[in-house]
């Protein structure tokens, strides 16, 4: 439930269209709906105005199927990251509505219609192992109610590439960057662009050293 649904049953219970009992019905999983394994958190749309996201990596495919359906019921769009094809499965078992994106490894449902955002958010890609995260973020951007436009393979070793896609950069309100390694696309992003650019270094095989944690920490990148 969001701030406009509950605006909206208030309003219904004031008019006499629902009983108070009714309403409470309806409220009684709130703020939060304990299924024993997870305490899905129907509240947090009303606070942040948008609804608790699945985080799938760790959990079975009947507890995401749980925890999905549950925010389902609620009316909200849901979002389900890091998913697997056999937990989407289950998940199309409870919601047959849901929507598997394999390159992001996203599960959505698409029930609420949102305002569209101001601006447009710009996802630029270094290299083809990136997509995964690059998609992920575009799926996630497009369900909050965002233009998103993505520039990929245009990593730091051919700056060319990076360089002929000046003008749709500059266009963006802000830039989500993932990259590999040192983080240098992000670094450089965030050099030739007055935008606010979210850097998102991703390690590649072993475990990242301690000069390219410390540049990621410095220039405050997120690991993923």
């Amino acid at each position: 439930m969001n701030r406009d649904q509950l605006r909206e049953l208030m309003e219904a219970v004031q008019g006499g269209e629902i009983s108070p009992d009714a309403a409470c019905d309806r409220l009684k999983n709130l703020p939060f709906e304990d299924l024993g394994f997870a305490k899905v958190d129907h509240h947090r749309s009303v606070r942040t105005g948008m609804p608790e996201v699945i985080y799938c990596a760790g959990k079975t495919a009947d507890q995401v199927a749980g925890i999905f359906a549950s925010l389902a019921a609620s009316g909200v769009n849901v979002l389900a990251t890091r998913a697997s094809r056999d937990q989407f499965d289950v998940v199309r078992q409870a919601e047959p509505r849901a929507v598997f994106h394999v390159a992001a490894g996203c599960i959505t449902l698409h029930q609420q219609a949102l305002p569209k955002r101001a601006g447009r958010v710009g996802i630029v890609c270094a290299g083809t192992s990136d997509l995964p995260v690059a998609e992920e973020a575009r799926v996630t951007a497009e369900l909050m109610g965002n233009d998103v436009d993505m520039v990929v393979d245009v990593g730091v070793a051919g700056l060319h590439r990076l360089l002929s896609q000046h003008l749709r950069l500059q266009e963006a309100t802000v830039l989500i960057v993932c990259a590999g390694m040192e983080g240098a696309l992000p670094s450089g992003d965030c050099g030739a662009y007055e935008r606010w650019v979210w850097r998102i270094v991703r390690r590649r095989g072993c475990a990242a050293g301690d000069a390219e944690l410390l540049f990621a920490e410095c220039y405050g990148c997120e690991y993923r």
